[in-house]
C-alpha cells in the first residue's frame, strides 16, 4: 500500500476526474465528483491529510477510514478530517453518487487564525465523531458557504481580495459546523447518561500524541507517560479499540513520514534518519526495511 500526503500530482488527478473543480494556489481547493468513482483515484491509498478536509455526501454511500475507525457516509452527511489524520476510502456504492471535497491547507488555516482544537473539542457531533448527519436545510446552508468560496475564486481577479473574502467565508463555514455540532451535543446531554468513555479517550489522546510526536518518539513508554498510564495498559486499550497494537500505529506514522521525506524532501537518507531521531543511518535503514520490505535507498529510487 502506498502512503502519501495530498500532493500536487494527486490534486491534479482529482481535478482531472472532478465534474467541478476550483482552487486558489495551494491555499484551498474544491472538487465535486458525480460521474466517475473517486474510489478509482484513491483506492488502496492511505493519505495523510496535512490540512483540513471536509467531505459532503450529497448522494450515494461511501465507507472511509479515519485514523482509528471506519465510518459510513450516507446522503446529507459531512465528514471532517483534521490535520495529520490518516484518511483512506474503502468503498463507494455503485449507482448514483455526488460527493463534494473541500480542502484547506494548514498554512491557510493559520492565516484564518482558525483553531482546529476548538472544533475538535466540540466534535462535529455530540459523540466527538468526525461524522455528522445534517438536516437537508443544514446541508444546503453549508453548500452555500462553499459555493461562495468557489465563485469568489473563479470570478475575482484581485488575489488580495480573493484571500480576504475566502478567509471570512471559510471561517464562517467552520463556525457554522461548530454550531451544528453544539446543537447535537446539547441534545445528547439531555438524553440518557452515556457510559464512561475513559478508555476511548485514552485511545483518542494516544492518536493525537502520535500525530504530534511521531517524528521524534517511537516508544510506547513515552506515550504512556504522557497519558499517566502504564505502557501495558496503553497497549491493551489501543488493541481492544482498534484491533492493532499501539506500536503498529506509531510505525504507520513514522513510515509514512519517512516515505514522504524520501520521495519529496530532496534530503539524503542520513539527513532523514537524523530528522526522524534515529541514532544513525544504519538503524533507520533496518527499521524501514523491516516494515516496508525495501531499503530507504531502494524506495527513494523507485
Amino acid at each position: 500500500m502506498m502512503d502519501h500526503e495530498i500532493s500536487r500530482s494527486q490534486k491534479q488527478d482529482l481535478q482531472r476526474y472532478a465534474s467541478d473543480f476550483s482552487n486558489f494556489g495551494d491555499d484551498y481547493f474544491f472538487a465535486r465528483f458525480d460521474r466517475l468513482p473517486i474510489e478509482g483515484i484513491l483506492s488502496g491509498t492511505r493519505t495523510r491529510v496535512t490540512g483540513l478536509a471536509i467531505i459532503l455526501m450529497l448522494k450515494g454511500r461511501m465507507t472511509v477510514d479515519v485514523n482509528l475507525a471506519t465510518y459510513g457516509m450516507i446522503p446529507d452527511s459531512v465528514l471532517l478530517v483534521g490535520p495529520e489524520s490518516l484518511f483512506q476510502p474503502r468503498h463507494i456504492d455503485d449507482g448514483d453518487f455526488d460527493i463534494c471535497l473541500f480542502f484547506v491547507s494548514h498554512e491557510f488555516m493559520r492565516d484564518i487564525n482558525l483553531d482546529i482544537n476548538t472544533l475538535n473539542s466540540i466534535g462535529v457531533s455530540g459523540s466527538h465523531s468526525p461524522l455528522m448527519l445534517l438536516t437537508p436545510e443544514e446541508m444546503m446552508l453549508l453548500r452555500r458557504y462553499f459555493a461562495l468560496v468557489k465563485e469568489n475564486t473563479r470570478g475575482n481577479t484581485e488575489a488580495v481580495f480573493i484571500r480576504s473574502i475566502a478567509r471570512s467565508v471559510i471561517a464562517a463555514a467552520f463556525y457554522q459546523l461548530m454550531q451544528f455540532g453544539k446543537r447535537r451535543e446539547v441534545a445528547d446531554d439531555s438524553s440518557a447518561e452515556r457510559p464512561s468513555t475513559r478508555r476511548h479517550n485514552y485511545v483518542k489522546e494516544f492518536m493525537q500524541l502520535v500525530r504530534e510526536y511521531h517524528r521524534r518518539e517511537r516508544s510506547i513508554s513515552f506515550y504512556a507517560s504522557k497519558l499517566f498510564i502504564s505502557p501495558k495498559y496503553l497497549s491493551i486499550v489501543v488493541r481492544e479499540a482498534t484491533g492493532r497494537p499501539a506500536s503498529a500505529w506509531i510505525d504507520d506514522y513514522v513510515i509514512l513520514e519517512a516515505k514522504n521525506l524520501l520521495r519529496f524532501s530532496g534530503k539524503n537518507v542520513q539527513q532523514i534518519a537524523y530528522e526522524l531521531n534515529f541514532t544513525n543511518q544504519s538503524s533507520f535503514g533496518k527499521y524501514f526495511k523491516h516494515l516496508t520490505g525495501m531499503s530507504p535507498t531502494q524506495f527513494q529510487r523507485s
